[in-house]
């Protein structure tokens, strides 16, 4: 999962910026439980992070798995974890942290986003 998919000359593809933890931060229990599961599916070395409208507060958070960053892309490398997320999804997920935990009831992915006024009990969508 250490593939950054950088150029000889040491730089990041073109119109793909280096970011940091300041933007999103993934805990060690995320970055371990992502590094299972890019093993296991092998749909991508990178975690794309996107906000889109919808759920019942009006914005959601999308995860998938991609092979290569695209133009416009701002990259993390947290906890191990190579995350992606576009300009326009960094204005919304600016300070937060994604963790990861195996509880039977309340598990899975959760995301702390110091900008939401409101969150959904599922943790799945916000509103600012």
């Amino acid at each position: 999962m250490d593939h950054l998919q950088i150029n000889d000359l040491g730089t990041l593809p073109e119109g793909v910026r280096l970011g940091n933890e300041k933007l999103i931060a993934i805990t060690r229990a995320a970055g371990l439980k992502l590094t299972k599961l890019i093993e296991r599916e092998q749909s991508g070395d990178y975690l794309r992070v996107k906000i889109t409208g919808g759920g019942c507060n009006g914005l959601s958070y999308k995860m998938k798995f991609v092979e290569a960053p695209k133009r416009g892309d701002i990259l993390v490398c947290s906890s191990g974890a190579n995350v992606l997320v576009d300009s326009k999804s960094a204005l919304y997920i600016r300070g937060t942290e994604l963790d990861y935990s195996d509880k039977m009831v309340g598990g899975g992915f959760k995301f702390t986003n110091p900008n939401a006024k409101a969150s959904c009990s599922c943790g799945e969508s916000f509103s600012i």
